[in-house]
C-alpha cells in the first residue's frame, strides 16, 4: 500500500516555480512597508532582539500557534544555517470554538494543523492580518468536501470567528517580522497551529481525555506531535508529507 501521497515542499516547489510574481518580492514588501507605520515598532524589535541577542533582521520566520494554551509563539533564525531561536511568546486573547481541528464552514473551529502564511493585509478591518493557506491537503480530505470553510487569519483587535486573535501592538510586531523574512527571500513562512503545548502536562492530560472515544482524531493529534517533538529536539523544521488519511508524516 502507498502511505504517502502529498508532500507539504512539493506545493512549495510548485508555487515557487511557478509564481513569478514573487520574483518582485522586495517590490511588494516595500509597498506593505510604507501603506503601515513601522519605524516605531521596527526600533521597539531591533533592541528586543538586541537584547536577547539575535541576529538582526530575521532571514527566517517560523510562527507556532497552541490552542489550549492561547499562546503564539514566534521563531526567528539570522542565518539559514542556523536553528531556530525563540523571539517571542505572545498571547491569544480571543478564539472561537473548542480543540479540534476545522472540518467545516461555520464551526467557529480554528484550524489545527501545518500552514503557511498567503496573504498580507495591512488594511484589514482587525487592524493587520497574515492570511493562511486554510485548506490545506490534509483539511481537503477531513473536512467537508465543498464547505471546508476559508478566510482564517492572524490579526489584531482581539476578534475571533476562527482566526487567530492576538492585540494590536502584537501583531504589529509579527507583521513586520513577518514581512522582513519575506522580503529576506523566505517565500513561505510556516505558522503550524496544534491543539496543546504536548510538553504541558495540564494540557496533554485534559487534550487526551476529550478524544479518548475518537481514535480518528488520535492519530491526527499524533501526527502533529510528532512534528511538536521533532522541532522541539532539532529547532529545526521536519520535511512533512500527507497520507491518505489525511495525518502528517515526517519523512
Amino acid at each position: 500500500m502507498k502511505k504517502i501521497i502529498i508532500s507539504i515542499n512539493a506545493f512549495v516547489l510548485i508555487f515557487i516555480c511557478f509564481g513569478q510574481v514573487l520574483c518582485a518580492q522586495s517590490a511588494y514588501i516595500n509597498i506593505l512597508k510604507k501603506e503601515v507605520p513601522f519605524s516605531t515598532v521596527e526600533d521597539t524589535i531591533k533592541k528586543q532582539f538586541a537584547d536577547k541577542k539575535l541576529a538582526w533582521p530575521p532571514v527566517e520566520l517560523y510562527i507556532r500557534s497552541f490552542k489550549f494554551d492561547r499562546q503564539l509563539e514566534v521563531w526567528v533564525k539570522g542565518d539559514v544555517k542556523d536553528n531556530f531561536k525563540l523571539f517571542k511568546t505572545y498571547k491569544v486573547c480571543m478564539q472561537s470554538g473548542t480543540l479540534g481541528p476545522k472540518r467545516m464552514e461555520g464551526d467557529y473551529q480554528m484550524p489545527e494543523g501545518l500552514y503557511y502564511i498567503n496573504e498580507f493585509n495591512p488594511n484589514s478591518n482587525f487592524h493587520l492580518a497574515l492570511g493562511l493557506n486554510y485548506p490545506n491537503a490534509s483539511d481537503k480530505i477531513l473536512s467537508d468536501s465543498l464547505h471546508p470553510g476559508s478566510e482564517i487569519y492572524i490579526h489584531g483587535k482581539c476578534l475571533s470567528t476562527g482566526c487567530i486573535a492576538i492585540d494590536n501592538k502584537p501583531i504589529e510586531e509579527v507583521f513586520l517580522l513577518a514581512t522582513l523574512a519575506k522580503d529576506a527571500g523566505q517565500d513561505f513562512i510556516p505558522v503550524h497551529i496544534f491543539p496543546i503545548k504536548f510538553n504541558v502536562k495540564k494540557s496533554f492530560e485534559y487534550l487526551a481525555l476529550i478524544s479518548k472515544e475518537n481514535q480518528p482524531l488520535q492519530q491526527f493529534i499524533i501526527s502533529l506531535k510528532n512534528v511538536f517533538d521533532y522541532f522541539e529536539e532539532k529547532k529545526q523544521l521536519p520535511l512533512v508529507f500527507i497520507n491518505k488519511s489525511g495525518n502528517y508524516i515526517i519523512n
